[in-house]
């Protein structure tokens, strides 16, 4: 029996950060739908994935989630996107854990709706595969962002520590945001509870099944105003 390929994968976005942070200058609108170069930062991620042949698309979305359902039923083509609403916020983890029922592959793609990292999807996926991996996160070297959480590996690539936001002495390396995830994910996230992966689930699979592929392309997020206007620069016109 043939093994899965990567254009059958789901493709999960987490799209219901409230964006507290960039309000100043993103205001009537969540996040990931922040202008760049007249259109919303989440096309970016969707036709940039959509390359690889991916084309089933879950959003996750929670704060202002109208505008995103507006703005995808509205469009035409051969994706398939459907909506995962949350009524009250479940942060990253628990948006993963509501859209159980609406994933059907195995693997699947989880993606930060607010940061942009363009990894080579087809190799990350042989890597998650050859390793037999519960989860695979793709990461970037930490250099000196203070701002980030830092994830530590062994020579075999397994995950051996992950810690938000804490710089260490040694060679670190810090999520771009994208993660390969087995189904069985889900087992370890309780259900309509309110819980992160990067403090909460991801800490506690470290060890044989959680790898990390490093990638040398640029991170580029736009969780602050700085960030974002950083972004804008780096995008427009969009480099994807």
């Amino acid at each position: 029996m043939a093994g899965p390929s990567l254009e059958n994968l789901d493709v999960l976005i987490l799209a219901g950060g409230l964006g507290k942070r960039l309000r100043k200058v993103v205001y009537d609108k969540p996040k990931p739908m922040a202008d760049i170069a007249g259109r919303p930062f989440l096309d970016l991620l969707v036709e940039y994935t959509s390359n690889f042949g991916l084309n089933r698309f879950v959003l996750a979305t929670a704060y202002k989630s109208e505008s995103v359902r507006a703005h995808y039923q509205k469009m035409d083509g051969p994706r398939q996107i459907l909506f995962s609403n949350e009524d009250e916020p479940l942060g990253t983890a628990g948006a993963v854990k509501n859209t159980q029922n609406l994933i059907r592959s195995d693997p699947f793609i989880v993606m930060n709706g607010d940061s942009f990292c363009p990894v080579d999807l087809n190799t990350f996926f042989d890597f998650h595969i050859g390793k037999n991996a519960l989860a695979s996160i793709v990461l970037v070297p930490a250099g000196s962002n203070q701002d980030f959480g830092v994830v530590e590996m062994n020579d075999s690539c397994q995950v051996v520590g992950f810690e938000e936001k804490k710089i260490q002495k040694q060679k670190t390396f810090i999520s771009a945001g994208i993660y390969l995830f087995q189904r069985d994910i889900f087992s370890f996230i309780p259900a309509q509870t309110a819980c992160s992966l990067e403090y909460d689930i991801l800490p506690r699979i470290v060890g044989p099944k959680f790898y990390g592929f490093v990638t040398d392309a640029e991170l580029v997020d736009i969780g602050t105003p700085e960030r974002y206007y950083k972004a804008v620069k780096i995008l427009s016109p969009a480099k994807v």
